[in-house]
């Protein structure tokens, strides 16, 4: 639910609060006067883009933001954890969500003060607020949205996960045949191709690491003068000098030792002076012996350079790294084994694949009989609610149609998606002697708002923690019909918040919070208002929503009786 709205500096809003509670809060005003404005800020807390062009003119910056009271959901603590984002797990959880804009394009989004991205922001505003706006119409007549709606209702969430996974790996196999068909087209100029880069590179015999050796002995090569006279002054300083290090250590030692004998404090002394000595010893024997070996050899340097040029030379060719080139080895020969023994390949392929098939179409089967049982029970209840909304002999049907050369290997198989093998559309007639027909051919204006409240509301009925959001779909209907749409919002709303933008004073009568919008004019500046109305502010919008600018006594005392009347 959504309990507390707060933008500033949006459009023509410097700063408004707005504290929503439960049931059906309603917003009304003139034509123009900024209530789809709130709306569109709302739905910036879910995730939809916002431009830095809607930071109020003259100012830098702008915020939007909305505390959320919702119920623990494990898919919304998995969305949590997947971003690494805590979410408290007690039964109830509050989620404060700010958009923060700036002139210069630099926006931040915040949930629970914890910096985030505005997908994940997509992600976790589906948990929060589902808006319908004036152009949900297209998306009614778009086919592809019925089936998201009939398998919404049925709750086939995860039957539809194993789907799109079966759909996978079966895809996955379909492809690599696929491959090894084009492979074989071009086998003899494949095969000489692969065959050569496999004896090239494995003539090389690359080893991880060989490089990096290479060079440093190379660099050894090169400066064998320095490191012999640098390993010779060492020697001669660690040992051979008349003061070589180890000889006067050897005195210190001596000297510390005579110490111990009056002094007990130099004790632990003597234990780091010998290992001291025996490592200096070790050093000098070392460096005496490495400079013995050292040799200058123009061969093994030209050896090495060689060794260098060709490995370079495959690098450049396959990847940039010694690693690329044996990863390129691997795939050429597993590549080549594959041409060679294609025809085994291709039946060991043809197995996997039928039985990939079969799995796929054992549960995509049992995906597409859920959808036939769900679809009946949809059609009723549709069809029951259409009757509230003044739509009394309005008919509706889902259509399932499924391939029907299931058996076929190889038509079926074209039909095979991630979300089964069904396609679903909507038909509807909403007149006596009339055939059901595709909704896009049949449904006007009124009757598409009023049957997208209906559908909406039957396959989402169960998330009651979700503030439901309708800006201004009562448009085109008036009257009785405008009071049936408003009567099912009222129903709606006493197991979900419902928060909607209406011109209907049919509507407007039902609200449990009622908000008036206005437009002020101060000091060459624009402003919009929100202020929350009284039961006399209230009879006064209601008489303007039903007779226009000039109020009558009439008016106002139809507006009472409307008020009076949901009582």
């Amino acid at each position: 639910m959504l309990s507390l709205l707060k933008i500033k500096n949006i459009a023509l809003i410097d700063e408004l609060q707005l504290e929503f509670a439960a049931g059906l809060n309603l917003l009304t005003g003139e034509t123009g006067s900024g209530k789809s404005i709130i709306v569109d800020s709302l739905g910036a807390l879910t995730g939809e883009r916002v431009s830095s062009d809607l930071i109020k003119e003259g100012e830098s910056n702008a915020q939007i933001e909305g505390l959320f009271n919702i119920f623990f959901n494990e898919n919304l603590q998995a969305v949590f954890e997947e971003s690494g984002i805590e979410l408290d797990d007690e039964r109830e959880i509050d989620l404060i969500v700010r958009r923060e804009l700036t002139a210069s394009g630099r926006n931040r989004i915040f949930v629970n003060n914890q910096l985030v991205t505005q997908a994940f922001l997509k992600k976790i505003g589906a948990f929060l607020v589902d808006i319908h706006g004036q152009g949900e119409q297209a998306t009614l007549f778009n086919p592809a949205t019925h089936l998201e709606m009939l398998d919404e209702y049925a709750n086939l969430k995860t039957l539809r996960g194993n789907v799109a996974e079966k759909y996978k790996e079966l895809a996955q196999i379909a492809k690599e045949i696929e491959s090894l068909k084009a492979d074989e087209a071009q086998k003899l100029q494949l095969l000489d191709i692969l065959q050569f880069q496999v004896d090239e590179i494995k003539k090389v015999n690359l080893k991880i690491g060989e490089n990096e050796a290479l060079e440093e002995e190379k660099r050894r090569l090169n400066n064998v003068e320095k490191l012999s006279t640098l390993s010779d002054e060492s020697y001669l300083l660690l040992y051979e000098n008349e003061e070589a290090t180890i000889s006067t250590l050897d005195k210190a030692v001596q000297r510390i030792t005579e110490l111990t004998e009056y002094e007990s404090s130099f004790r632990e002394y003597a234990e780091s002076l010998q290992m001291a000595q025996a490592v200096l010893e070790d050093l000098a024997i070392s460096v005496r012996d490495f400079r013995n070996r050292l040799e200058f050899s123009p061969e093994r340097l030209e050896e090495i350079e060689n060794r260098l040029a060709e490995i370079s030379r495959l690098k450049r060719k396959y990847g940039g790294s010694v690693e690329s080139v044996l990863e390129h080895f691997r795939e050429s020969e597993e590549r080549l084994k594959n041409i060679e023994t294609s025809e085994e390949r291709k039946r060991e392929l043809q197995k996997k694949l039928q039985k990939a098939r079969e799995d796929y179409l054992n549960i995509a089967l049992e995906l597409h009989d859920k959808r036939e049982k769900a679809a009946r029970k949809f059609e009723k209840e549709i069809e029951a609610n259409l009757k509230a909304v003044a739509l009394e002999k309005a008919r509706f049907e889902v259509r399932i149609d499924a391939p029907n050369n299931l058996q076929d290997e190889t038509a079926a198989i074209k039909s095979f998606t991630a979300k089964g093998f069904d396609r679903v559309e909507f038909y509807f007639s909403a007149n006596v002697g009339e055939s059901v027909k595709p909704i896009a051919k049949v449904a006007s204006g009124g009757e598409a708002s009023r049957l997208m409240l209906i559908l909406k509301t039957t396959a989402k009925l169960s998330e009651v923690e979700k503030a439901m959001v309708f800006d201004e779909i009562d448009a085109g209907i008036g009257g009785r019909v405008a009071e049936a749409v408003g009567l099912k919002l009222k129903e709606l709303a006493k197991t979900q918040q419902v928060l909607c933008v209406t011109h209907q004073p049919q509507i407007a009568s039902l609200a449990d919070q009622h908000f008036l919008v206005e437009k002020e004019t101060a000091k060459n500046r624009t402003n919009i208002g929100v202020r929350e109305l009284n039961e006399n502010e209230q009879v006064e919008e209601i008489a303007r929503m039903l007779t226009g600018k000039e109020i009558t006594a009439t008016a106002r005392q139809h507006a009472k009786e409307m008020l009076s009347a949901v009582k």
